[in-house]
């Protein structure tokens, strides 16, 4: 009778840096413009960063490259292990939002890595805008490991591991200027594209004026829009958005009131509401990709947005594309 041979495979232990390359670099860039958007990752698992020991820290982040740059070269000097979860390629606030940053994949990641057999104490030190995802007590639970929350940007690390304590500024989420005009270069690739087209098409069909327009409305969302948020009324996005589109819309609105003055009074009233009609509901709809770029939004608060305003914005722009429509057919008739 032969025996049974069972062989055990040692956890692999990546090395890592606080040094960030000149292609890490480029790739960041590459990731804020919105190209290969779904290349920027790194491998899920265990990395050693410096030369740490069985009693040294664990940072659990997510595999989207910013992420885990923003976090190793945020703690120099500080031997440590980096824990990478499999969000996907998707940054930590928005994975713990869609669950992939979450108390499975954490309890998963520490039982594949090992991670009970390389370290002595069992405390996870997760930033702070990973807590919608994960449930500490079920983690305590599952996998024996405490999680304790960090502060809410790296930088604040080496601080805050002096004392295992944050301050009321490094729980504060802020979204300065530099912060938000950074989130609309991936927004503008995503949609470019599809802007030469329409503009192009509305340009041939209806004129410059129309083919202006749609540009505008769509640069509103995504330039005007992140830059000038604090300073719009209301809390919604959508109404926000509508506000932005509504004052874009104006000049157009003027102008196109004010074209072809032997005409009819309603057809200078048909012209004066086609911009109106149309620009506010795409520069709302575009404004609802930047509700993560605030504090006070929330993955239920969308939901609730896109279920009020998305009719409304719906049929604003039907109506108004109907109007282009037959303001097309009566120029190309003749009238």
């Amino acid at each position: 009778m032969s025996g049974t041979i069972f062989t055990f495979t040692k956890p692999k232990i990546r090395s890592t840096t606080s040094q960030l390359t000149l292609s890490e670099r480029v790739d960041h860039f590459l990731a804020r413009w919105g190209i290969n958007r779904s290349g920027h990752r790194v491998e899920p698992g265990l990395y050693a960063l410096g030369s740490p020991i069985p009693e040294s820290p664990v940072f659990v982040t997510a595999n989207y490259t910013l992420s885990f740059d923003a976090l190793r070269s945020s703690i120099p000097g500080i031997d440590c292990y980096i824990l990478v979860l499999d969000t996907k390629g998707v940054n930590v606030w928005c994975a713990a939002g869609k669950g992939t940053f979450g108390t499975g994949e954490l309890v998963n990641r520490i039982s594949i890595t090992g991670l009970a057999g390389i370290v002595s104490h069992h405390v996870l030190i997760l930033p702070q805008l990973g807590a919608t995802g994960v449930s500490a007590h079920e983690v305590k639970k599952r996998s024996g490991f405490r999680v304790e929350y960090g502060p809410v940007r790296a930088s604040d690390l080496p601080e805050y591991m002096k004392t295992r304590s944050a301050t009321p500024g490094m729980r504060r989420v802020h979204f300065t200027l530099v912060e938000r005009i950074v989130l609309f270069p991936v927004e503008l690739a995503k949609v470019l594209p599809y802007l030469v087209i329409i503009s192009a098409v509305l340009y041939l069909a209806s004129g410059p004026l129309a083919a202006a327009g749609a540009a505008a409305a769509v640069l509103a969302g995504i330039v005007l829009f992140p830059i000038l948020l604090p300073y719009l009324p209301t809390k919604d996005f959508s109404s926000k958005g509508f506000i932005l589109g509504g004052l874009t819309a104006l000049p157009f609105v003027l102008a196109a009131y004010q074209y072809g003055i032997d005409d009819a009074m309603w057809l200078h009233l048909v012209r004066g509401l086609a911009p109106i009609l149309v620009m506010p509901p795409v520069t709302a709809f575009i404004s609802l990709n930047f509700t993560g770029s605030t504090t006070f939004t929330s993955v239920t608060g969308v939901r609730r947005e896109i279920f009020i305003y998305a009719p409304v914005m719906a049929w604003m722009f039907a109506l108004g594309i109907v109007l282009l429509v037959i303001l097309t057919i009566l120029r190309l008739t003749g009238w």
